[in-house]
């Protein structure tokens, strides 16, 4: 972990702001992660995620967006989606790992969730997400 967090360093953040996101038939609860801080920390350091329950990352502006699973303990899967909601690509990522996995493309969302949460649902890239979040 970067020096300069804050002193809940080693401890999980679960008391996001939340916003609801529709996956077609699914409502997903999901954590915003809207600061640096917030995005630098993620899901790090959780035993567990509830089965609908996800992080949304948001970025002030579209790039190519590059994440990592160091001090992250469960198996997670990342969307990285366009401004309207699209997928444009799935990663999975596994735990406690610095391999780097990136959008093919610049985005401003991801949105995390338990491995294998959008290939159980048959959501792939090209699927449109909706929620408050993709509205212009």
């Amino acid at each position: 972990m970067a020096p300069g967090l804050s002193p809940a360093q080693g401890q999980a953040q679960t008391q996001l702001q939340r916003t609801k996101i529709g996956a077609g038939m699914h409502l997903i609860d999901t954590q915003l992660a809207l600061t640096p801080e917030q995005r630098q920390i993620g899901l790090m350091w959780r035993k567990d995620l509830p089965v609908n329950e996800g992080m949304l990352f948001v970025f002030d502006q579209a790039s190519v967006q590059c994440f990592w699973m160091r001090n992250t303990l469960t198996a997670l899967t990342a969307a990285f989606v366009e401004d309207d909601g699209t997928i444009v690509n799935l990663v999975d990522m596994k735990p406690q790992s610095d391999d780097s996995h990136c959008s093919i493309k610049p985005v401003r969302f991801v949105l995390e969730m338990n491995q294998g949460w959008f290939k159980k649902r048959g959501i792939a890239a090209g699927f449109k997400l909706t929620g408050q979040a993709f509205k212009p």
